[in-house]
């Protein structure tokens, strides 16, 4: 998957570059998500792996996607073909969308809790992760039973565990020390 990753960083970024040069942000950003959900597909897969020319994938490619790409969408596609590197289409996605995130000055934030967080305490946890991170959060709320109170917030790499569990873990710690 890294591997991937690796190979999908530089198209994503000319693309993203180019995105932004042009101001079509999220026209790029529709075009790469079709294109991934495209790549997806297991007889595409298929398709993909086999030993046809890059002439003849990237052709089947952008007749598939046709009127969701303009000629510089499907130009992308077809350096890709001809390198070989359309399976990281997924990864090229989520690579853009990564630095569209950091672009804009955005980040996503998972927050955990026990129980079903009102919102007030969603608008008040948005606001502090914004003031610390210095960026727009976009929060994603769930509830897991399994915390006996309190709440987990991730936000890319930082981890704020502020659960009883958590809260309970550190004092043992502190205690054995």
């Amino acid at each position: 998957m890294s591997e991937l990753t690796t190979i999908a960083r530089p198209y994503a970024k000319a693309a993203f570059d180019f995105a932004v040069e042009k101001g079509a942000l999220d026209q790029w950003g529709q075009m790469l998500t079709f294109a991934a959900e495209v790549t997806k597909n297991e007889d595409i897969v298929g398709l993909l792996t086999s030993s046809a020319s890059a002439d003849k994938l990237s052709e089947i490619f952008i007749a598939i996607c046709g009127e969701q790409f303009d000629e510089h969408g499907q130009n992308l596609l077809k350096v890709m073909a001809q390198n070989g590197r359309l399976l990281a289409l997924p990864e090229v996605c989520d690579e853009f969308f990564a630095l569209k995130q950091e672009h804009e000055k955005m980040v996503d934030a998972e927050v955990i809790s026990a129980t079903e967080l009102t919102k007030k305490q969603i608008a008040d946890i948005s606001s502090k992760l914004e003031q610390r991170l210095e960026r727009k959060v976009n929060l994603n709320c769930s509830v897991d039973e399994a915390l006996l109170g309190g709440v987990v917030i991730r936000a890319g790499d930082l981890i704020i565990d502020n659960s009883t569990r958590g809260q309970l873990s550190r004092l043992s710690d502190a205690l054995q020390s």
